[in-house]
């Protein structure tokens, strides 16, 4: 039976990881999910950077968004040549707003069985092993899920 995995990516290195290590999965389906968020301001992660570059205030520049999506869809195009190579189908999802909500979402209303998460490197105690991100989609996950570092 074919499982149906979700990875989130982003574009980092340890979003790669995760999709490297999905495409090693037997029998799957991949989904590739990449979240724009317009609250995302802090320059010192990979991300999408809101143009007003004040914490806590959307970007609501048209542009921003539609060169956000631009850059998503690069993104997709190359995990859907990754995916081709091993010869894996792989859908691709953009989805706005907070990313670990939209992806609790995205598995909620569609039949997932599984996410592949990279975990990303945080210099307090509090979120040493995971991500903020993939911290609150574990804890709030109905399937199961690996975090890839």
């Amino acid at each position: 039976m074919t499982e149906h995995v979700l990875v989130p990516i982003d574009g980092s290195p340890r979003s790669e990881r995760a999709l490297e290590h999905a495409l090693g999965l037997p029998d799957v389906t991949l989904t590739a999910i990449t979240v724009i968020n317009p609250f995302d301001t802090d320059p010192n992660t990979i991300g999408l950077q809101s143009p007003t570059g004040i914490p806590g205030l959307p970007g609501y520049s048209e542009e921003w968004y539609e060169g956000a999506r631009a850059e998503v869809e690069e993104l997709h195009a190359a995990a859907s040549e990754q995916a081709a190579e091993e010869d894996i189908a792989l859908t691709s999802e953009i989805e706005v707003g907070d990313p670990a909500r939209r992806i609790i979402d995205y598995i909620g209303d569609n039949d997932v069985d599984h996410v592949v998460i990279g975990s990303h490197d945080r210099t307090d105690l509090a979120r040493i092993l995971l991500g903020s991100v993939a911290e609150r989609v574990v804890r709030r996950s109905p399937v199961p899920v690996t975090v890839v570092r």
